[in-house]
């Protein structure tokens, strides 16, 4: 079958019911990278039918982020969608997912607390409102997630765990450039010197991944690997480095036996976060 791409949500509902079940899910911004279309092919591998949503959800950004400035290619993102099968693409607009006098809105508590909802104040609830539309509007059976927004996998499994959406949440592998950076659509934000800079990013982590496995279990000394290694990067500057609880996030106190090492980094203008499970 032809992909289809619709904007309304009766256009979506009437295409969705005609589609093979079981229905993967992948949510995305848009300007797609190998790592959204990683998420594309673990759909179409388990699921019978595939829907991509595109749309650069405006309550997920602060008063001073990106969002004017955030890369947007959509006849380039459904030429790729095409090529790998999806069935069903929809982009909605900012008026009809929000529309005059739009007032409810979805909060994810305790795990959001820390680390990017620390940051970012109202990004998850951002997030989680419009993930818990896109459910409603899809219903689809599984839904499609990078490891690379970590906070955000625990979050949506949360709140589809709390809200009973029969739908399973599948976290995939982050997918990186040859250097070992996170792909990202804000890597273009990044100008040759910064994109070399920004590696420095997976080499923090692969450091303290490298002594735990030496042996340190110190959450304290396992942040400090990851600090030292930013700040010996002239053009890097840390917000944030975590060594954390990976199911509540909270930071771990002494020894670790698991935990979601991550952090958030300036590099230039330009916000990177990444993260690695040690098991």
């Amino acid at each position: 079958m032809t992909m289809k791409t619709v904007t309304t949500i009766p256009e979506l509902r009437s295409v969705r019911r005609a589609l093979p079940e079981p229905v993967g899910l992948v949510p995305t911004m848009g300007y797609l990278h190998a790592g959204h279309l990683s998420l594309v092919r673990r759909a179409r591998s388990e699921c019978a039918s595939v829907v991509a949503s595109i749309f650069v959800n405006p309550s997920q950004f602060g008063p001073n982020e990106d969002l004017a400035a955030y890369p947007r290619d959509l006849a380039r993102d459904l030429d790729l969608l095409e090529s790998e099968g999806t069935d069903l693409v929809w982009t909605p607009t900012p008026e009809l997912v929000y529309p005059p006098g739009y007032q409810t809105w979805v909060t994810v508590e305790g795990v959001t607390r820390g680390l990017e909802g620390a940051m970012r104040p109202g990004h998850f609830r951002g997030v989680t409102t419009v993930v818990a539309k896109l459910f409603n509007a899809v219903q689809p059976d599984k839904a499609y997630f990078g490891q690379k927004d970590a906070q955000q996998a625990v979050v949506v499994r949360r709140m589809a765990a709390d809200l009973d959406f029969p739908i399973e949440i599948v976290i995939c592998p982050t997918v990186r450039e040859a250097d070992g950076l996170a792909m990202s659509s804000r890597n273009t934000y990044l100008n040759p010197d910064e994109r070399q800079a920004a590696s420095v990013l997976y080499h923090a982590l692969t450091a303290a991944q490298a002594a735990f496995h030496a042996g340190e279990r110190q959450a304290e000394r396992l942040r400090q690997v990851i600090a030292d290694t930013i700040d010996a990067e002239p053009l890097a500057r840390r917000q944030y480095v975590s060594c954390a609880d990976p199911a509540s996030l909270e930071e771990i106190q002494g020894e670790v036996g698991s935990a979601l090492l991550s952090m958030a980094v300036f590099v230039g203008k330009t916000r990177l976060i990444d993260n690695l499970l040690l098991e």
